[in-house]
């Protein structure tokens, strides 16, 4: 969060994963979506525009499109499935009356007092995501807000790392590793209190956990996701599985989940942090860092053992309920140099 460090010192600052290709031999990519208020939309794709070049399209009155600039195409939304799909009717529709633009009028206006507008990136390489923090610099200086400004702003940044690969051993080790670390990562987010009563942030049952968790348990992809599907036939996880097994098997995911937002890609989706665009002493860099004690556990086999032996005897433990203790404990099983 130093704009005057030149680009090559500001890089290298960034922290990277232990494992920076895929199984492919490209480099890694990350998407972020992040949550605000206190702007416009067309002010909001000017400054993405300022930042990363490209051209501003009009999708409609509540999504904007900033396309080809050098990271890719950029959508500048405003968070509502309902009052977009009313911007687009009415956008496409050959003919509209004055009730129907009333309604919609009256609808987006309201919907902009009580929904976030949202900044949708595309995949970017996981060595050039310090670039995004001009983007995040200039938002707040503009005026964003973001989780902690209101107690109704339950506004989140979502992170969707890509896969190194998808084999059935990899999804697991990183299902176990956040399970391990959610504690964690749920106290070093500071979860907002509004956030903590929505359901798109729950946390896995305790009865999936253990099953997850056993030593013997080493399913092939299929019994990972029928297990998965069945204990979490929902996207309401602060770790969604879903898009990743879209990815993977989209047929027999269909079978129980028939939600069109369920995108397939080949990335984890990442929930839990709050929107702090308005924190002077916040940026992507520091949920970024807390998602690399994850990453970089689920690619060390040994300390991966370790600490799911560890949570395991934690979870089993008839003091667990009353003394929350594994969030601080958790530490030795960290690399130091991220947090």
């Amino acid at each position: 969060m130093q704009p005057d460090l030149d680009d090559g010192y500001r890089k290298h600052l960034w922290p990277l994963p232990q494992v920076l290709k895929t199984s492919a031999n490209t480099e890694r990519r990350l998407g972020v979506e992040i949550e605000f208020t206190g702007l416009d939309i067309e002010p909001i794709a000017q400054i993405v525009k300022d930042c990363f070049g490209g051209e501003v399209h009009q999708l409609s009155d509540y999504e904007l499109k900033v396309a080809d600039t050098r990271h890719g195409d950029f959508v500048v939304e405003l968070d509502s499935a309902y009052v977009k799909r009313l911007g687009r009717e009415r956008r496409q529709a050959e003919g509209s009356n004055d009730f129907d633009d009333i309604t919609e009028s009256v609808v987006g206006l309201v919907a902009k007092q009580l929904v976030p507008f949202e900044i949708v990136c595309p995949p970017i390489a996981m060595s050039e995501l310090w670039q995004l923090e001009d983007m995040f610099l200039r938002l707040r200086m503009e005026g964003a807000k973001g989780t902690e400004a209101s107690a109704k702003n339950a506004f989140g940044l979502q992170l969707n790392p890509e896969m190194p690969d998808c084999s059935a051993q990899t999804v697991l080790n990183y299902l176990r590793a956040f399970l391990c670390l959610y504690d964690w990562l749920k106290w070093r987010s500071k979860l907002d209190i509004s956030r903590r009563f929505t359901t798109y942030i729950d946390p896995f049952k305790r009865d999936y956990v253990r099953h997850v968790l056993q030593a013997e348990y080493q399913p092939d992809m299929a019994t990972l996701m029928d297990d998965y599907l069945h204990y979490n036939p929902t996207r309401n996880r602060a770790l969604d599985l879903l898009p990743l097994f879209a990815h993977i098997d989209n047929d027999r995911l269909r079978e129980v989940i028939d939600d069109p937002r369920v995108k397939a890609r080949p990335t984890l989706h990442y929930r839990l942090p709050n929107s702090l665009i308005d924190n002077s002493q916040w940026g992507l860099i520091i949920p970024w860092r807390d998602w690399l004690q994850v990453d970089g556990l689920a690619n060390d086999p040994r300390r991966l053992e370790l600490i799911c032996r560890a949570y395991r005897k934690h979870l089993d433990s008839p003091a667990a309920a009353f003394f929350k203790d594994w969030s601080e404990g958790v530490s030795r099983w960290l690399i130091s140099e991220l947090l």
